[in-house]
């Protein structure tokens, strides 16, 4: 039965990596009409193909409206919830749209007629002291954007994240932000690299909103526990760094401002325990601020509360007996 399970999932892998491949150069061939079209037909598009993916897009839809029930459901009627995810959910294929219609730009002014920046002063105080800085980044609008406007900027930049599952789309998307200065650093890489790209003194993009199996802890995000990577924390409690919290989001006109916040002090007592718990806690606490400030600009589609101490305990000893089969 083991072996036939193992077979399934090679199958299964196999014809996921073929369907991938066939979809990169309808993407290329994508990714060329919107750079020469105006970007407001691109936006056009975006908005119908917003509404596709929500009323298609079954397992996205029905995880948004889940979690904004979740958060939201004492606050708003059934009515706005359901337009505040089919707002998520184009707003996340708005954004991917306009990141691959501006893939291509490297010039400063036409990026920064896109982008307005908002808060620089606490960034360049933060990286001055050359100690290094922690950009901590939420999954809001175009995180992309959000994730290469540090080096447009001017601010040498490194930025952690898992590597994709389709191998020609990660080549893609690591040059398109190669080009803008950013230098990639995936997740399964070393925690040394990380260190040593502050202790350089540069930015580091670091996300910690999401659900991921690293190591985390059980905080507050949102006003549900959820559990949370430690990254971040682990980051402030090796190295010097300071940590600022950054996020993107869409303006009205359609375009995009980068506001940059305070940097958040980071709390040493010496209780490493209890120092990481409470940084990790203060850093989703400016995070749900940034995400309640634009709700329909997160991706609710994302099943940001589904490991729980349970489901991550099963996990934590199946993992460790197949070590041990090893």
């Amino acid at each position: 039965m083991r072996i036939f399970s193992k077979y399934k999932y090679q199958i299964k892998t196999v014809r996921r990596k073929t369907v991938l491949l066939l979809l990169f150069l309808p993407l290329l061939l994508t990714i060329f009409i919107f750079r020469i079209l105006p970007i407001k037909w691109v936006r056009r598009f975006a908005d119908f193909g917003g509404r596709m993916f929500y009323k298609f897009g079954k397992n996205s839809r029905n995880r948004a409206l889940h979690n904004l029930k979740l958060i939201y459901g004492n606050e708003v009627t059934d009515i706005q919830l359901t337009e505040m995810a089919k707002a998520s959910l184009t707003e996340s294929v708005k954004s991917f749209f306009d990141y691959m219609a501006y893939s291509h730009v490297k010039d400063k002014k036409k990026y920064f007629r896109l982008v307005k920046v908002t808060g620089e002063e606490h960034l360049k105080a933060a990286y001055q002291r050359g100690k290094g800085v922690i950009c901590l980044v939420p999954h809001m609008s175009s995180w992309e954007f959000a994730a290469i406007t540090p080096p447009m900027l001017g601010y040498s930049t490194s930025a952690a994240s898992k590597a994709m599952k389709m191998e020609l789309l990660e080549w893609l998307m690591v040059k398109f932000r190669t080009r803008r200065g950013m230098k990639n650093i995936t997740r399964e890489g070393s925690y040394q690299a990380l260190t040593e790209v502050l202790k350089r003194g540069e930015c580091l993009i670091i996300m910690t909103d999401q659900d991921t199996r690293v190591k985390g802890v059980f905080v507050d995000f949102l006003g549900k526990v959820a559990y949370t990577p430690l990254g971040a924390s682990r980051l402030l409690a090796d190295t010097d760094a300071a940590l600022v919290p950054m996020a993107m989001t869409r303006r009205e006109d359609g375009d995009y401002l980068f506001t940059i916040y305070p940097e958040l002090p980071a709390t040493k007592t010496g209780d490493q325990a209890q120092d990481l718990m409470t940084n990790t806690i203060n850093q989703n606490k400016i995070l749900g601020e940034m995400i309640r400030k634009n709700p329909t600009q997160w991706v609710w589609m994302h099943q940001r509360w589904k490991t729980t101490p349970e489901s991550l305990e099963r996990y934590l000893k199946a993992r460790a007996l197949e070590k041990m089969k090893k």
